[in-house]
Parts: structure tokens; sequence; C-alpha cells
């Protein structure tokens, strides 16, 4: 390698880390900003005379909002980022929208009983918006990303997932008496302002990817996603919606005061901050379907563990090692998504995997409004069916893992 080749190297791959660090954040402040809808929607609600009982469903129209726009935001990206900025130009217009919508949520909430079908359709232009800003900015590290960057580049993007999660229960402290109409305001003023740096950030991916010859032509259209991909998706993501979710708090009030579950709850996310950049490097030589099958399996003996622990140290530990796998999972499914849509579908892939989050978060959302956790006859469903989740997604993944191996090496043979 020539000097000048190893200088284009050090700078795209200093490119890349901004990125990765620019996806960071802004994965960092939209989750935030959901936290603070979350926290406040009660009390928006009540004002225009929405019963308590009701805010459940709302929550869950924004979960079934976001199920198809966030695949339909990918399919939209891997057709507008053929064009350099565009991207960035229609994610910040969105964007734009996005947060005025947001922020008017107080202010229409506070013109009274009068305001409550103004204040649902700000909520839906809202969830219809926010989609933009999932799936579309991570389309670009398949797109412009050296290959063997990306695990660690997705690993990067959802650091802000996993500090958001860590310092929720904080935030809910910390906002409880305070007037909505500020965090709002300046929730959605960081996140647009983040946002905007699309254009610059796509651009500067564009630049080093010409540098050094990496930039993809468009290809052909993903007409068939792995149907089994994208069921283990969804099976891993209701195991930690379950889980954390429903079964954590219950788990930790066996040895603790509900008082100290702030400090306790966060260990799950710390877990997941701490396993995601070492997964990242086993992701890169095995790849992510191997990884998110091996996490599936570790972390569902980390939740019996959490079953059957017989003291708080024991249980920390095994959330701790919850965490860690979830991390690993996540991490590895963006990167085993941008692997599978290389053909030029890399948007629609990313956007099933938020879609299967969110689809995942509707079936909590309704196990909860359903009074499932208050019955004792669903008690013990409640409580295993995370491990038969992660179990048996970790156990298809593998299998899906195996079998494409088989194919590359039955091509490889035939080739020769």
């Amino acid at each position: 390698m020539t000097d000048v080749e190893l200088a284009d190297d050090t700078t795209n791959t200093t490119t890349a880390s901004h990125a990765g660090v620019w996806l960071a954040v802004l994965q960092l402040v939209f989750t935030l900003l959901w936290t603070v809808y979350v926290i406040y929607l009660p009390k928006l609600a009540a004002d225009v005379g929405i019963a308590p009982s009701a805010v459940i469903f709302i929550l869950m129209l924004d979960q079934l909002i976001f199920t198809v726009t966030d695949t339909a935001m990918g399919i939209v990206a891997d057709r507008i980022s053929r064009v350099v900025g565009r991207l960035g130009l229609i994610v910040g217009l969105l964007t734009a929208i996005s947060c005025a919508a947001f922020v008017a949520l107080p202010f229409v909430a506070r013109q009274g009983p009068t305001s409550q079908a103004a204040l649902i359709a700000l909520i839906v232009v809202w969830a219809i918006t926010s989609s933009a800003l999932r799936a579309p900015p991570l389309t670009l590290l398949g797109k412009y990303a050296a290959k063997p960057s990306r695990p660690f580049l997705a690993g990067l993007a959802m650091l802000g997932y996993g500090v958001a999660g860590a310092v929720s229960p904080y935030l809910g402290v910390v906002l409880r008496d305070t007037d909505a109409r500020l965090p709002f305001i300046l929730s959605s003023a960081v996140l647009l302002l983040v946002a905007l740096m699309l254009t610059r950030v796509e651009r500067g991916l564009v630049s080093a990817a010409e540098n050094t010859g990496r930039l993809r032509k468009p290809g052909k259209a993903l007409r068939r996603v792995p149907m089994l991909f994208i069921a283990a998706m969804v099976l891993l993501a209701l195991g930690y919606q379950l889980h954390f979710s429903i079964n954590s708090a219950p788990f930790f009030l066996r040895f603790a005061k509900p008082s100290e579950l702030q400090w306790l709850l966060p260990v799950f996310w710390i877990g997941f901050n701490i396993a995601r950049f070492p997964a990242s490097v086993l992701t890169k030589r095995r790849g992510g379907l191997v990884v998110m099958g091996i996490a599936g399996l570790f972390g569902a003996a980390a939740m019996i563990g959490a079953e059957m622990a017989g003291s708080l140290n024991m249980l920390i530990v095994t959330q701790f090692i919850a965490g860690a796998a979830w991390g690993c999972m996540l991490m590895s499914a963006v990167a085993a998504a941008l692997a599978i849509g290389e053909t030029g579908a890399e948007g629609k892939v990313v956007g099933l995997v938020f879609s299967a989050l969110a689809l995942a978060t509707f079936a909590r959302m309704a196990a909860v409004a359903g009074g499932l956790q208050r019955l004792p006859e669903y008690a013990p469903m409640l409580r295993w069916a995370p491990v038969a989740c992660w179990s048996v997604a970790g156990a298809g993944l593998l299998v899906l893992a195996a079998s494409r191996l088989q194919r590359r090496e039955a091509g490889l043979r035939s080739s020769d």
C-alpha cells in the first residue's frame, strides 16, 4: 500500500467514524425525545379530556404507525439515495415537520377538550414523519461505508439507543414537575439541528467512497427478504420487550424497594452498551446472523438465571448479561440487515428491522392493556415467554447462518 493509499484509508476511516458518532447522537436525541413524549402524554391527554386508561391505546397507535412507516421510509431511502444529497434534504424536511408537530402538542393540549382531535392529528403526523430518523440514516452505512467497518459503525450508531435507555429512568424523575413546553421545545430543537447534519455526513461518506473506489452503482432491488431473519427479529424484540418492560421490575422487587428501581433497571443498559463493540469484532469475522443466534441463546440462559436468582447480586449479574446479549443482537441485526440488502435494498431491510421492533412493542403494550400481567393464570407465560422467544430465534438464526454458509461453499465448489 502506497503512502497516498494509506492516507486515503485513514481519511475514509475517520469520515466513517464521524458518521457513526453522528448516528449515535441522532439515535440518542430521538430516543430521549420519545421518552419525553411518553412521560408527558398522560398529562397532555388529560388536558384534552382523554381518560388515563386510553393513553396506552394512543401509544399502541404510534407503534402501529411505526410498523408500517419504518419499512416504507427505508424503501423510499433506497430510491432517493441514488442522488447524492437528496436523502439528507428529504430527512431534514420531514424532521422539521415532525419537530413542528411535536412542539405544538403541549400548546394544543392547553386549549382543553375542544382540541382533542387536533392533538391526535398532531400525534399521527409526528409518528409518521419521525420514521425518517430511523432506517434512512442507517442506510448510508450500507451504501457508502467499507464493508469491514459496518459492524463497528452499527455498534456505534446503537450507542445512542443504549445510553438513552440507561438515562430514561432518571429523566422521568427530573421532568416530573416541569412544564411540558420547555422540554418539548428543547428536545425538538436539538433533534432538528442534528438531523440537518445528514446532508453533510452523506456527502462526506460519498467522497470517502469515491476516493477508494468503493462507491457502488445502484444494484438490483431485493425481491425477497429472508423471512426467517425478520421472523427471528420479531421474536428477539418481543423477548426483550416482555423481559425488560414487564418482568425486570418484579424481579428486582423481590430483593429491593420500589425507590431503588431507578438505580437497578439501568444495569441492563450498562451491559447493552459495554457488549456492543466487542461483539462488532465477532460480527466482522463470523457475520451478523451467527452473533445474533449465539447472543439469543446466551440471553435466554441469562433470563433463566434472573428467574431463579436467589439474591440481588445474582439478579444484577443476570440482568447485565441479558442486556449485553440484547446489545449484541441489535448491533448485529443492523449489520446483518445491511449485508442482506447489499443489492440496493439496505433501507428496506433495515426498515423491516425497525418495523419488527415496533411490532414487538405494540404486542407488549397490548398485553399490558389487556391486563395479562395482573392475571395469575398468565404469570408463568409472561415469565417464560421471553426465554422461549430468544431460544427459538437464536437457534433459528444459527440454522439460517449454517444454511447460507453451506450454499456459499457449494457455490465455490461448483465454480472450481
